[in-house]
């Protein structure tokens, strides 16, 4: 099925001068002039693609390197396993639920302002991480790291597909989607020497100077505002609902298995309905309902997107604590063997992007789900035994599903849709990537209170923690063989 959704009129209130900047710089003015003048200046491109891949290198970065750092700020902070899940889980959640508020708001007001305002409250918040003496305060600032990230997930993609015409939009997808995984490579490598010779603390400090970098650079050189749904009204409403319904829904499971927990879940359920019969009334919703409805390569390509997070995510939480708990590796040694994931990844994406401007998106993506399942579920043998070897290949192969995989449905789902909705689908996929992360982890979460129990992991534990860790991939593999089928029922993407 052929579906390609185009938002065909574009807010006349930013209207500017459509003529490009031709000066020493060649900027780009506007995100309206893009879309009447598609053959943008290379080099305005060039400025675009630099800062938004510096963005998304630097969030991934600090994610892989926490994971290796978890085990000393645990015994630092003398933290049971749940309550050490909720140092990563707390700024995934965060991060999900005002990734699609921050989305549309950046379409009404301004897609740099938001970019710029996110990339501020990541880097402060990331000096107060350092600085935090307690595990509520550590938790604290990483919820304050989250809101900082949902601004720059939800504006940076788009951003750079306003400048980007769809022949060379995938190749540039490509790079960015790179970069996110060479942060994933580097993180554990830097975490780990950080963590191993200068504390933890360190890792969140490293932020500060890249943040300042991205800040200068944007002032410096993104001239003009893309702001296509300029006037419309923000819905409030909507946005509270939606963001009550993701924290009912990951405390639930956090809960998990006492009533409580499920409880929660159910509210989050009555919530999302709430947030789907809310929006349908409003003509202008923070979250359009018809890009599902009326836009197959749009629902299935999130939907595929929130399937292979939920399945996988917490793939290097887990090995984290797995090669370091079970095989005895320090920070530095655990860190080098989870690298080989992203690097594969980063390899492989920009290639994946270029091929899904001229194949279609979903041959290369359900690839890409398909092997994915053949590591998760090498993964299910993990035991005390188990070889350096049989990891870092089953790690490989899990980095050549994730790279077949991301950037050609990201280009999938950014070129099913016009310019005025730019922002709310560059953020609803960073939504259902986020909220995977969030279920993923919760998962995790769920499983070390069936397995574990609320104590430290230590040596009379180690059994019930590789049992959790088993049956967490038992699962991610079940989850990511459906989703290849939901990948292959997107539709076309061209006509």
């Amino acid at each position: 099925m052929a579906v390609r959704s185009k938002d065909s009129n574009v807010s006349r209130s930013s209207s500017q001068d459509l003529t490009p900047q031709t000066g020493g710089t060649g900027l780009l003015h506007s995100g309206v002039e893009q879309s009447r003048h598609p053959t943008a200046p290379s080099s305005s491109k060039r400025i675009v693609l630099f800062i938004a891949t510096l963005s998304a290198f630097l969030t991934p970065l600090m994610g892989s390197a926490i994971n290796i750092a978890l085990p000393v700020i645990g015994k630092e902070f003398a933290m049971d396993a749940i309550v050490l899940s909720w140092v990563a889980s707390s700024y995934i959640l965060a991060a999900a639920m005002f990734l699609v508020p921050f989305g549309k708001f950046a379409d009404i007001h301004g897609r740099k302002r938001i970019f710029t305002y996110g990339i501020l409250i990541y880097t402060v918040a990331s000096f107060l991480c350092g600085m935090a003496q307690s595990a509520t305060s550590l938790i604290v600032f990483r919820v304050m790291q989250g809101l900082g990230g949902s601004m720059i997930f939800g504006t940076g993609v788009a951003i750079l597909t306003s400048v980007y015409p769809p022949g060379e939009r995938g190749k540039a997808l490509g790079i960015n989607v790179a970069a996110v995984y060479l942060g994933l490579s580097l993180g554990p490598v830097f975490g780990g020497f950080l963590t191993q010779h200068f504390g933890w603390r360190s890792v969140f400090y490293a932020n500060v100077p890249l943040g300042l970098i991205i800040v200068v650079m944007v002032l410096w050189k993104l001239k003009g505002e893309w702001a296509e749904a300029r006037g419309e009204r923000f819905d409030l409403a909507g946005s509270v609902i939606y963001s009550s319904t993701l924290v009912a829904v990951m405390s639930g499971l956090s809960l998990l298995p006492r009533p409580a927990g499920i409880a929660l879940i159910l509210l989050g359920i009555g919530g999302l309905l709430a947030f789907v019969r809310w929006e349908l009334k409003l003509p202008n919703p923070v979250l359009s309902m018809n890009l599902f409805k009326n836009n197959t390569v749009f629902a299935m390509s999130n939907l595929a997107a929130l399937i292979n997070y939920s399945a996988t995510f917490a793939s290097g939480f887990l090995l984290s604590l797995y090669l370091q708990y079970i095989k005895g590796l320090n920070p530095r040694d655990a860190g080098l063997i989870l690298v080989a994931q992203p690097i594969m990844m980063a390899l492989l994406s920009p290639f994946a992007g270029h091929f899904s401007d001229h194949i279609e998106s979903r041959v290369v993506a359900s690839l890409g789900m398909a092997v994915t399942v053949v590591g998760s579920v090498m993964l299910i043998f993990l035991g005390p035994g188990t070889s350096t070897g049989y990891i870092i290949l089953s790690l490989l192969i899990l980095g050549v599903g994730f790279g077949l995989f991301s950037s050609p449905n990201t280009n999938a789902i950014m070129s099913s849709v016009g310019k005025k909705s730019l922002g709310v689908a560059a953020a609803t996929l960073g939504t259902m990537r986020l909220t995977g992360q969030t279920l993923s982890m919760g998962m995790a979460t769920v499983l070390f209170a069936v397995f574990v129990g609320k104590v430290q992991i230590t040596p009379e534990y180690y059994l019930q923690f590789l049992a959790s860790v088993r049956t967490s991939f038992i699962i991610g593999s079940i989850v990511c063989f459906a989703g290849i089928f939901i990948s292959l029922a997107r539709g076309k993407v061209r006509s």
